[in-house]
């Protein structure tokens, strides 16, 4: 199943930092990202390298500081930017599909998407699956047999909670295979892509699920075999050799946009800094080269429209988990 709606992407007249200015709201002192997980996986990336270029653009007077608050796929720090830090015009929470899933399936109990700012969102991240180099698994659709074959004899690793987006990917790519019973597809989740990637390295489990930007070490390594890209066309650049699941005749395309929501309660002054330091981010050059060097995808949009999008992913999502059983 194809989650990815049609998105026409916005036109982007990026504002210089300076005409930040203009604006009643400036930051003053330290920023703060939040990370929900621990060190090593996409939110963290997406914190440490979004706050890099905010101090290299001077968007910000000093410097960006990464806190990983992991816990329940997210939603300990979506609860954390809740019921503790409305009105903070300074903290800014990292977010991606993970963070829809997980609101599409009722993770976050009492939570709902309106709850936050949707600021925006600066590329996307493609689903990959890949074995360790030593695996018996040379292709997606040997995988995928052996999955019809047995459910439960492939284990998959991910950095997403039990039903979580990288669990997703996988139920995805199995259902477009016509893999029966994927509810008894073992998935063992751990607190980040890093992690769950040294399990499979380590032969203690089977496959991983995750992003392509987790991947990209173990890649440039030799110790992890991507079998399958989950988008539509394969990657450009030093990603061009891996396969999509499409063209192996698996219909199966997971991107994961990464991107930014920010407590309730904040000044429309406020919110117009930050959106309009996401378009500053995504039209640098500075950005460009990140999303080149991490495999990250064109996909941008702001304020309203993104806000919109994040509604109908979680509507889709949500169609989904119910079509495989995740959720009634």
């Amino acid at each position: 199943m194809n989650l990815k709606r049609p998105v026409q992407l916005v036109a982007i007249t990026a504002l210089a930092t300076t005409a930040a200015t203009a604006f009643a709201f400036e930051p003053e002192g330290k920023v703060e990202c939040l990370a929900p997980a621990d060190p090593g996986g996409g939110w963290d990336f997406t914190c440490r390298s979004v706050g890099k270029v905010m101090e290299d653009l001077d968007i910000v007077p000093r410097s960006v500081q990464t806190i990983n608050m992991a816990g329940a796929g997210g939603g300990v720090a979506y609860a954390h930017t809740v019921s503790k830090r409305a009105g903070d015009e300074q903290l800014l929470v990292a977010a991606s599909t993970a963070t829809t899933t997980r609101l599409a399936q009722g993770q976050f109990p009492g939570m709902t998407a309106d709850m936050v700012n949707w600021i925006g969102a600066l590329g996307a991240d493609y689903g990959v699956i890949g074995v360790s180099v030593d695996s018996e698994y040379d292709d997606l659709p040997e995988l995928m047999e052996a999955l019809k074959e047995d459910p439960r004899s492939v284990k998959f690793a991910g950095g997403s909670a039990k039903g979580g987006w990288d669990h997703l990917k996988v139920l995805i790519a199995a259902q477009a295979a016509e893999v029966d019973e994927l509810p008894r597809i073992p998935y063992l989740s751990y607190n980040n892509g890093g992690e769950a990637l040294t399990q499979v390295i380590g032969g203690h489990v089977d496959a991983f699920t995750g992003d392509i930007t987790e991947a990209q070490g173990f890649m440039e390594s030799g110790d992890l075999r991507v079998l399958a890209i989950l988008s539509d066309e394969r990657l450009p650049g030093d990603y061009s050799d891996i396969p999509t699941a499409k063209e192996q005749g698996i219909d199966a395309v997971g991107p994961n946009w990464r991107g930014f929501y920010m407590p309730a309660d904040i000044s429309d002054e406020a919110k117009q800094y930050w959106v309009d330091a996401m378009d500053t981010i995504y039209a640098s050059q500075e950005w460009k080269d990140v999303m080149t060097n991490n495999g990250l995808m064109p996909f941008h949009m702001s304020a309203g429209e993104f806000e919109t999008f994040v509604k109908d992913q979680i509507d889709d999502i949500e169609q989904l988990s119910k079509d495989i059983g995740l959720i009634q």
